[in-house]
């Protein structure tokens, strides 16, 4: 008879696809099982729903998805007393009303809650209205008040959890530094590559800099690397859009030899960011800007192992200064990797997951009432 304990992920999206899974708690599946674990996942969006829908149209691809994403719920629903915890991250399903958060959460009593978005607000700049309608904001909060366990993702993020469940641990977004391998040469014999990696999505925050990459285009020669958005577009720059995939990721992003991570400044969405794609470029000792908000002060050491800025005039004196001088490049960069390997990395992360997961795993499963 097995003496493994059993955890099964309730995830939104497939496996090793979504930044929010892959470079989060994805990541640490193998040292779960290390420690004795058997793993399973369950996605609501399986892969023929990923390649479908986030794009228009494609509304009978989209609408089967949606069947078959709520299909496995309810089958999930009668094998979840089978496991000795529960991992749910963000939601059991998209739309509102929270009843299968309901339902989960009366069958088992050993849940963990994962949320690594401000997925409650009213609004968000670079969602559509009419999703955000779809979506229910009462779901967090209730899987917070029900959850043994909930894993945020920044210091704003944890604050607003503990309002509802004092077992809170925030963990950033981490990096695999045994696969990001630093290969910048921090020479200025080529034309310099300013990269930012992102999605359809997220590519608002980009053109956030429209003005300062066509001002520095005129003063500086470099190449605009996107990846993620490929419909991107910029005039007056030397830019290049890419199609994101796995497999091409790392070998992108180590083409940067500066990375760009813009935000809004009054959006308060992105106060839920734990700073991910500052940490990739980092992690790869790429020396990044950006935008001085929520946790990317956690993130970089302003000046140190990065730069941190809010005007245009302070995004072209960093980017300018960074171009004519590969030597600052290579100082910012190498003590950005030292920073990532030492308390970002999944190393020194996995120690924390194990606890919190054999904490829940090992607790009694009666369950104080909280409203």
């Amino acid at each position: 008879m097995s003496t493994k304990k059993r955890i099964l992920f309730i995830n939104p999206y497939p496996h090793d696809k979504a930044p929010s899974q892959r470079l989060k708690y994805e990541q640490y599946y193998d040292h779960l099982r290390a420690a004795g674990y058997e793993i399973e996942w369950s996605c609501f969006y399986d892969d023929e729903a990923w390649k479908v829908i986030y794009k228009p149209g494609h509304y009978l691809g989209k609408a089967m998805a949606f069947v078959r994403g709520y299909a496995r719920r309810v089958r999930d629903l009668f094998r979840l007393r089978n496991y000795d915890v529960v991992y749910i991250h963000l939601w059991v399903t998209p739309i509102r009303p929270a009843f299968f958060e309901w339902l989960y959460c009366q069958v088992t009593k050993r849940m963990i809650y994962d949320i690594d978005d401000l997925v409650f607000l009213k609004e968000a700049s670079h969602i559509a209205w009419w999703k955000g309608m779809l979506k229910s904001r009462k779901k967090p909060v209730y899987l917070m008040k029900q959850a043994k366990h909930v894993i945020t993702c920044t210091p704003f993020l944890d604050e607003f959890a503990r309002k509802y469940n004092p077992n809170t641990t925030d963990i950033s977004s981490t990096i695999n530094t045994d696969t990001y391998v630093p290969v910048n040469r921090y020479a200025n014999d080529h034309k310099l590559v300013l990269g930012w990696s992102g999605s359809h999505s997220t590519v608002v925050y980009l053109y956030l800099l429209n003005d300062v990459l066509q001002e520095l285009a005129k003063e500086r020669p470099f190449k605009l690397l996107v990846m993620g958005s490929t419909k991107y577009h910029l005039e007056g720059v030397d830019y290049e859009a890419v199609e994101w995939t796995r497999e091409r990721e790392i070998p992108t992003l180590q083409q940067f030899d500066i990375g760009l991570y813009p935000l809004h400044l009054e959006d308060q969405w992105v106060m839920g960011k734990s700073g991910l794609k500052a940490l990739q470029y980092m992690a790869l000792g790429i020396p990044t800007v950006a935008t001085g908000l929520g946790a990317n002060h956690r993130v970089i050491q302003d000046g140190v192992s990065g730069y941190l800025v809010k005007t245009k005039e302070e995004w072209l004196e960093k980017l300018k200064y960074l171009i004519d001088n590969p030597s600052e490049r290579r100082r910012i960069g190498e003590a950005a990797h030292e920073r990532v390997e030492s308390l970002y990395s999944i190393k020194m992360n996995a120690p924390v997951y194990l606890g919190i997961i054999e904490s829940v795993a090992q607790s009694s499963s009666s369950r104080a009432p909280r409203t």
